[in-house]
Order: C-alpha cells, then sequence, then structure tokens
C-alpha cells in the first residue's frame, strides 16, 4: 500500500461515517453503472454536506445529477423549506436517480430536471445560494455563465475534477483537460468572484460571488 493511500484511508477513518443508506446508494452505482467512479463518495460527500450545512442555502442548483450521491449531501443543508434543482443530461440514470431519492428522505425537497442544463437553466425563475458543478467538462464554462447570474450576491458556486487526474499540469493536454484549464482560468480572472482550488479528490474549486 502506497503513502497516498494510506493517507486516504486515515482521512477516512477520521471522518463522520456516510449514512448506511448513502453507501448502499453507493455500492448500487458501483454495480449499476459503466462510470461509478463518478461518484462524489464519502469524503467529497461529507465535504458537500458541511459546505452546505455551513451556508444553509434556500436554494440550490446540481448541474450533473448522476446517481443521486451528491444531491442527497447538499440537500442535508438545506434551510426548512428549501429547494434542490439537480439536473441530469443522461436519462439512463433516471431509474437510479429516481430509487435514490424514494429511498432516502432527504432534509429539503428535491425536482429533478432531465434535459441539456444549458436550455433549462435560462428558464430557470429562482436565484440560487448554492450551485455544485459536475457535468460534461468541455461545457464547465458555459455551465458557469448559466449558472452565475442565477446567483445570489454572496452566493457560492463549486465546481468538481477541476485539477483533472493532475493533467492541468501536462504540457500536453486532451480535450477536456484543455476545457478544464479553460474553466479554472476563467474564473481566475472573473472580477465577480473570490475563488480557492481544493485538492480535495480531483479538486473542487470554490467560487464566492462578490
Amino acid at each position: 500500500m502506497g503513502k497516498q493511500q494510506k493517507i486516504m484511508d486515515y482521512i477516512a477513518a477520521h471522518t463522520t461515517p456516510q449514512d448506511e443508506r448513502l453507501l448502499q446508494l453507493e455500492r448500487s452505482t458501483h454495480l449499476q453503472t459503466l462510470a461509478p467512479q463518478m461518484i462524489s463518495g464519502h469524503i467529497q460527500g461529507r465535504l458537500l454536506s458541511m459546505i452546505s450545512r455551513m451556508i444553509g442555502p434556500s436554494t440550490i442548483l446540481e448541474i450533473g445529477t448522476f446517481t443521486g450521491y451528491s444531491a442527497l449531501c447538499l440537500a442535508e443543508g438545506l434551510a426548512e423549506g428549501g429547494v434542490l434543482h439537480t439536473i441530469e443530461g443522461n436519462r439512463e440514470y433516471q431509474h437510479l436517480i429516481k430509487k435514490a431519492f424514494a429511498d432516502i428522505q432527504p432534509i429539503g425537497k428535491i425536482q429533478v430536471h432531465f434535459g441539456d442544463a444549458l436550455d433549462i437553466i435560462p428558464k430557470m425563475t429562482e436565484t440560487f445560494d448554492l450551485v455544485f458543478i459536475d457535468a460534461a467538462k468541455q461545457q464547465y464554462v458555459a455551465f458557469y455563465h448559466a449558472a452565475i447570474d442565477k446567483m445570489k450576491s454572496g452566493g457560492y458556486l463549486l465546481a468538481d475534477n477541476v485539477l483533472w487526474s493532475g493533467k492541468v499540469a501536462d504540457l500536453a493536454k486532451d480535450e477536456d483537460t484543455k476545457a478544464i484549464c479553460a474553466f479554472n482560468s476563467m474564473v481566475q480572472d472573473d472580477p465577480r468572484v473570490e475563488n480557492l482550488i481544493l485538492p480535495v479528490r480531483d479538486g473542487m474549486m470554490i467560487c464566492r460571488k462578490r
């Protein structure tokens, strides 16, 4: 076992365990999907829950539902009467999402939208306290622009996979890596936000709208 894995095991052992029902959702995701690594999982899930609880958002927008794990973690911090809107473009996950949300009663309300986020978001009338982007990497810049104008001043935007397995630091870059680098540079240069990259899992960008 390498040192990095030992560190990750140590972190997991000293982090509040995930709910048993979230653990079952993680297991079913690994059994029933072709890319189970896309799930947020224990450590990132607890981070999303912690951030949401600190903010106490009334409205959350998630772009990229996958099997519903991250939405359930974010929903743990919803204010009373709050609502989380989550958008998934791949209808193949529809049955897993519906089962997850039926089996696990979140604190708050989750509304699922299936379709293209870039078509759905402009039609929304809500303004959001918290946004989480974890979908098609080559559309991160477009997702950001669609979401930022729907956010309240002082709201937070999170984006997953911004280190892209460390490829962002490579000289030669594939198209997904180029898209993530373009996103990171755009956020860095956007005067509307303050931003920080956390080296958690595959990297998470945290932005605060001024």
